[in-house]
């Protein structure tokens, strides 16, 4: 089925910002006790700065909203086929969403890490998924999966290089 162009639009401002707010909400809530609690994390020499995570998760998230617009416009939006898909994008959307909260808010170093496990293979599951849908959409989907893997190996030093910060 075809969208009137407005409503086309709507839907893909829609689908494209969805990821931001999530990403926002996180920042917005950490923002003031983040910062001196992760200065004192011994960070491997790798690390990007603080100031290049804004910058690339607002390019990821745009990149992943707009190929989730891609994905239900052409599954003909929310229908019985789009389950599955959209389920596993809304499922490493809400992990990927919880894992600032686990880190920067509650410093729980070992839910942070679970978290991002999970998350690498909903991605992966998720890009599967979309592939046999729509290639562009997976497509755009391999610059998140890539930082998804710097981010995963960061935690992961992080999580081993500071034990004393360990939560259970």
């Amino acid at each position: 089925r075809r969208l009137p162009g407005a409503l086309m639009w709507a839907y893909t401002v829609g689908f494209t910002v969805l990821p931001h707010v999530g990403g926002f909400l996180g920042w917005f809530l950490n923002r003031k006790e983040s910062p001196e609690w992760y200065e004192k994390l011994k960070k491997p020499s790798w690390c990007p700065p603080r100031k290049m995570f804004p910058v690339a998760w607002t390019m990821l998230y745009t990149g992943m909203g707009y190929a989730s617009y891609l994905v239900w416009n052409d599954l003909g939006g929310c229908g019985s086929k789009a389950i599955v898909p959209m389920g596993l994008y809304g499922a490493q959307l809400a992990l990927n969403w919880a894992w600032p909260p686990l880190f920067f808010g509650a410093h729980n170093l070992n839910m942070a890490l679970v978290d991002v496990l999970c998350l690498d293979g909903l991605v992966i599951g998720t890009m599967c998924s979309w592939y046999r849908i729509n290639r562009l959409a997976a497509a755009l989907l391999l610059p998140y999966l890539a930082w998804l893997a710097m981010a995963t190996c960061l935690t992961i030093r992080i999580w081993k290089d500071n034990p004393q910060q360990k939560n259970d």
